[in-house]
C-alpha cells in the first residue's frame, strides 16, 4: 500500500519542472471534451509554476510528481482551490485528499475562514473529492455559446 505523500512547494524548486509541466499538459487535454472545459481552457492560462511556490502543494511518490494543487488565500480570509490534478495512474489511493487536506490545514492555520473550489459539471472525481471534505455547491454558473 502506497501511503499518500504530499508537502508544500520549497521556493526555487519549481522553475517549470518537466513533471509540473507534464502533469498540467495532461490535465487540461482531460478538459477538452468536458462540458465547460473549452472555456475553462480560455480562461485559465498555462501556469506560471517558477513564481508560484508558496501556492504550490506537491503530491509525490519517491522523486516522482503524481499530482499538484495550487491555492490562493485571498485578503477576504477566503482560501481558494484553482487548480488541482492528480495523474490517473496514482487516483483512487487518497492523494486528491491530502493535496486538498494540507490545503485546508495550511488555510486554517493562515486564519482562512472559508475554502472553495470549483468542477466542470461533468467532472465526477473533482466533486467527489469536495464532497468528501465538505465542500459543497454555492453557486451554479450557467453558459450558451453564442
Amino acid at each position: 500500500m502506497i501511503d499518500p505523500t504530499v508537502r508544500r512547494a520549497r521556493p526555487g524548486e519549481l522553475s517549470e519542472t518537466e513533471q509540473l509541466l507534464a502533469l498540467e499538459a495532461e490535465a487540461r487535454a482531460a478538459l477538452v471534451d468536458q462540458r465547460g472545459g473549452k472555456r475553462w481552457l480560455a480562461e485559465n492560462p498555462l501556469i506560471r509554476w517558477s513564481g508560484t511556490a508558496s501556492n504550490v502543494w506537491l503530491a509525490h511518490i519517491d522523486d516522482v510528481v503524481v499530482g499538484f494543487i495550487v491555492a490562493e488565500f485571498g485578503d477576504d480570509r477566503i482560501a481558494r482551490v484553482l487548480h488541482i490534478w492528480v495523474t490517473p495512474e496514482a487516483r483512487e489511493i487518497g492523494f486528491g485528499d491530502a493535496l486538498l487536506g494540507a490545503v485546508i490545514d495550511d488555510a486554517r492555520a493562515a486564519g482562512a475562514t472559508g475554502i472553495e473550489g470549483a468542477a466542470l459539471p461533468g467532472d465526477r472525481h473533482t466533486k467527489n473529492l469536495y464532497e468528501r471534505a465538505g465542500i459543497v455547491a454555492r453557486l451554479i454558473t450557467t453558459y450558451k455559446e453564442l
